[in-house]
């Protein structure tokens, strides 16, 4: 007899295969996916294991299971975007241009303000945590350890908010966040290009300056997305 760890081991993977075949385009929203019996086969997995995986997959959104039509997939609009998984497989895809624009636009809608709030409720435990971040950053001799240490800024400077809500936004945009900070840094002469920004933000979040806070990250976003701009317009010219 299966353990259950086993069993939920792999109706994960087959949840990753299928999912990761939707959103990265590679079965379109309306088609329907093959029959029980056919894609169970065809993955080399029981049917238990399928259906424990498409019922996951359903409450994410991606497909919709009706009697006597099997699973179709569902158009983007239905897909629940925040769910960690499918930022996952939208990152793993290579995200597209459109994409990593809505990262943007999010990160501006979220981060300026989250700057702020931190800069009127850190505590010095918190506060330690940002600059211990920094200097990670500012310490980071290859690409990774630099994302890594970057990724830890943005996720000190949420929890300083003191808001629940939004610290734990983190735990959901985390892994499209990472994504974001290696293709802007990859993107750049010097990944550390963007360490004054940071600079500036923690020095207003010291300060208690939410204002500046405020201005200084949306300057760093901005920053950030005109070096992808930049990337891309040589990349273009490159292929022409």
């Amino acid at each position: 007899m299966r353990k259950p760890n086993a069993v939920r081991n792999l109706y994960g993977h087959v949840m990753q295969e299928i999912g990761q075949r939707i959103v990265s385009g590679k079965v379109q929203p309306g088609e329907v996916l093959p029959r029980e019996e056919a894609l169970a086969e065809s993955l080399k997995v029981s049917r238990t294991a399928l259906r424990e995986a498409m019922k996951v997959l359903s409450a994410k959104g991606l497909i919709e299971s009706r009697a006597g039509v099997g699973a179709r997939v569902q158009e983007e609009r239905y897909w629940n975007q925040l769910d960690a998984d499918v930022l996952a497989w939208r990152c793993a895809s290579m995200p597209t241009d459109d994409f990593i624009d809505k990262l943007v636009e999010m990160r501006e809608v979220i981060e300026p303000a989250a700057a702020a709030a931190a800069a009127r409720r850190r505590t010095e435990a918190q506060l330690v945590e940002i600059q211990s971040a920094y200097e990670a950053m500012d310490a980071a001799q290859t690409l990774d350890s630099w994302a890594e240490a970057d990724l830890r800024f943005h996720e000190a400077v949420l929890q300083a908010t003191g808001n629940e809500l939004l610290s734990s936004l983190f735990s959901v945009i985390d892994t499209a966040l990472g994504t974001f900070f290696v293709l802007s840094a990859r993107n750049s002469s010097n990944f550390r290009y963007s360490l004054p920004h940071h600079q500036k933000v923690l020095e207003a979040i010291r300060r208690k300056q939410p204002k500046v806070a405020h201005a200084a990250m949306l300057a760093m976003i901005a920053d950030s997305q005109a070096n992808l701009r930049r990337s891309r317009s040589k990349a273009r010219k490159v292929r022409a």
